[in-house]
């Protein structure tokens, strides 16, 4: 039987819901997935657990992003950082969002696109990575940037590289180059080019600062901070976001 705080809960996330104003709601969403191990640390079981604990919350989010209408998603799962962590942390979380993104790719209906520096990650990994982006490429329904490996810096970097090789490729030399050059070249070599930056982004755990996530794409997005951690975060704390969203004057810059 549901306590009365559950249906009290239940109630206000659909007035929430049916208040929010479609028109107003982001394309892109941007998610730091934040707090796995401090989640498992304040219930005293390990690591391992609390990152097994925030991939079963990946479904439920793109679920809710997709009943309102969001068109892109990106899940910064690990950063390049992170891959300097303890190989007794490190294996085991590479296997859950190996298992995770997997299962998404299943669904049928998810684009997934890979982001971020696969040649740093262990070969299993990125072979798991890049077949599940092949095997949904054609995926009519929400595209989900899974971002492994990533960091803002090394995005920007591997996009100038990307277009130094490429004008190179056309006998196009440096000089002529950094006459045309515009902000416009780098974003066309970015992991995400062709997608609409993000409009919002979402970091869960009460910390509040960007960490290096889509540094480049997010001059103009909206931040929403959530105190909790991601394997708490709910429904009713995604909304909460859009509505924060829907409620701001985008200035974008002005």
């Amino acid at each position: 039987m549901r306590s009365a705080r559950d249906l009290a809960y239940g109630l206000y996330e659909r007035r929430l819901a049916k208040s929010l104003p479609t028109a107003d709601l982001p394309r892109h969403v941007g998610v730091m997935l934040d707090g796995n191990r401090r989640w498992a640390k304040q219930r005293g079981t390990d690591t391992a657990s609390g990152h097994q604990a925030g991939a079963d919350n990946i479904e439920p989010l793109l679920t809710w992003c997709e009943e309102v209408g969001v068109e892109v998603v990106t899940l910064w799962l690990l950063s390049t950082d992170n891959l300097n962590r303890p190989a007794s942390e490190l294996t085991p979380l590479l296997a859950i969002i190996e298992a995770v993104v997997v299962d998404l790719a299943a669904r049928g209906h998810w684009r997934l696109n890979p982001v971020g520096a696969l040649d740093l990650l262990p070969d299993r990994t990125r072979k798991v990575l890049k077949e599940v982006g092949e095997h949904t490429q054609d995926a009519t329904g929400l595209i989900v940037n899974i971002a492994v490996g990533y960091g803002g810096r090394q995005e920007i970097a591997d996009a100038v590289r990307s277009m130094l090789h490429e004008h190179a490729a056309q006998g196009v030399s440096i000089e002529e180059l950094a006459q045309i050059l515009d902000v416009e070249h780098i974003s066309a070599h970015l992991y995400t080019k062709g997608q609409p930056d993000p409009d919002l982004v979402i970091r869960t755990s009460g910390e509040q600062r960007l960490g290096g996530f889509l540094l480049w794409q997010s001059a103009h997005s909206e931040f929403y901070f959530c105190e909790a951690y991601w394997p708490d975060f709910r429904r009713v704390d995604f909304l909460r976001a859009l509505r924060s969203y829907a409620e701001r004057e985008r200035r974008f810059g002005a």
